[in-house]
């Protein structure tokens, strides 16, 4: 930590480098937190968190018992009797007695991703509810075909409104908050929808993944989905560079070039004429062209057509790195898979065994340096290496199984929420009056220096 200190001061480091460098330190050493404290006021599971993308300051969760509540992680409502911990209690809280609210669990709950005074919610009881957040009332509300098990909107949108559900039904359908109507339906799943998640480039771009072990991939301005993930369609690691891949498609370019247009000339062939004046290879492409016209169907009807499979089981997670460059997702079958969102290939990252849960959709999380990813694994949650697969962290503290992590970058926190209706904060255990470790592995004092007796 000192040399990265003296890097900075020197201009060796550069500053975004440097935080990078404390951001990263932080996260490697997340321990379960002994200053701050979540007071929960859930009767039930916590199944989603969110902190507002607009300020990082509000935390959303919502639970099984029909509840929603609203905490301010940066300022503290009380102190315990030492005032060393700091208590953060909830300062919005609708629940089943509220006129409006929903009549069983909540499933999702999510900000408006660019005010903090509305936030969405999806319920078991087939409505999506748009609240205010000031005077906890339902602005706008719909009525979905079955339980609703996720909702998204996309943090990018410039020139759309709309909620993307995930329900019991097999289509995916879009709400759009300015008109109160649904805008349009998305078909090709076999079977319910169990995530959603928006693309972090387009604002035009949904994935979905479904009960039937499909992940796809849609244009909401286009009929059907235009990707299948595929398991069987894999690469090896990380896809070339951009400078990489330029250098090698010169190479080919100058390659073919090389090759001179008389030797193209030698090397062509000459073409028969038939009765009707017409070559035998026009002939050939004319039947292709007419066969092709008779079996051409509707880019929906071909997305229905494909059966591809991402996983064995459900569909039950999905996360997009930071970078929107690759994919995370988590499947019933207990395995988290990384996809090249560019080629649509399975990487091939073997991440250690653990077991997910089948039941419910859970929620993942990526550290902002998109190198830590964490999953809940019934009663812990664990912490992978995105590229290796190897566990970094093993997080206990949950009585039961965990259903929701949410990584908070300002903080470089992680919040999770469980069965035993608790929100656990894990936080750096590096803090800035303990002792640092220098770079000859002596410890140094935080206000020791040079002059001190």
């Amino acid at each position: 930590m000192w040399k990265e200190i003296a890097d900075r001061e020197f201009g060796k480091l550069r500053p975004n480098l440097f935080s990078n460098c404390i951001k990263s330190s932080r996260v490697s050493s997340l321990q379960l937190s002994n200053y701050k404290d979540i007071i929960s006021p859930h009767r039930g599971s916590v199944n989603s968190l969110q902190v507002d993308l607009t300020e990082g300051r509000y935390l959303l969760s919502s639970a099984s018992d029909a509840s929603v509540a609203v905490y301010d992680v940066q300022r503290a409502t009380d102190y315990d009797g030492s005032g060393l911990i700091a208590k953060h209690k909830p300062i919005v809280v609708v629940d089943k007695q509220h006129e409006q609210g929903h009549k069983y669990a909540i499933s999702t709950a999510i900000w408006y991703p660019i005010d903090t005074g509305l936030f969405i919610t999806g319920s078991y009881d087939h409505y999506i509810n748009v609240w205010d957040t000031n005077t906890t009332q339902v602005a706008v509300n719909f009525k979905m075909p079955g339980k609703v098990h996720k909702t998204a909107m996309s943090p990018v949108a410039t020139s759309h409104m709309l909620i993307a559900a995930g329900t019991e039904d097999v289509q995916v359908r879009l709400c759009d908050i300015s008109s109160g109507a649904f805008a349009h339906t998305l078909s090709g799943h076999r079977d319910g929808v169990m995530s959603v998640e928006w693309s972090a480039s387009s604002e035009w771009v949904l994935v979905t993944g479904g009960c039937d072990g499909a992940i796809r991939f849609w244009d909401i301005r286009r009929a059907g989905c235009f990707r299948v993930l595929d398991q069987s369609h894999s690469q090896l690691g990380r896809r070339p560079t951009l400078l990489t891949r330029s250098v090698t498609n010169k190479s080919s370019t100058l390659k073919s070039s090389s090759v001179g247009p008389s030797s193209s000339a030698k090397g062509r062939p000459s073409h028969k004429k038939m009765g009707n004046g017409m070559s035998i290879k026009q002939s050939a492409i004319a039947r292709q062209v007419r066969g092709a016209g008779k079996q051409r169907l509707h880019p929906g009807m071909l997305s229905s057509q494909d059966r591809a499979t991402a996983h064995y089981g459900a569909v039950n997670g999905l996360k997009v790195t930071n970078d929107g460059m690759y994919l995370l997702s988590a499947g019933s079958d207990s395995r988290l898979r990384l996809w090249d969102i560019e080629s649509g290939c399975n990487t091939l990252v073997n991440f250690e065994t653990s077991r997910l849960q089948a039941t419910k959709a859970i929620q993942l999380a990526i550290s902002h340096d998109s190198k830590l990813v964490f999953a809940p694994c019934m009663s812990t949650t664990k912490a992978f290496d995105l590229w290796s697969g190897k566990t970094m962290m093993d997080l206990r503290g949950h009585y039961e199984n965990v259903n929701c992590c949410l990584y908070s970058a300002l903080d470089q926190e992680l919040y999770t929420g469980g069965n035993d209706r608790k929100i656990l904060v894990w936080s750096s255990s590096k803090v800035a009056t303990e002792e640092l470790e220098g770079r000859d592995g002596q410890a140094f004092a935080i206000d020791q220096d040079n002059w001190s007796d």
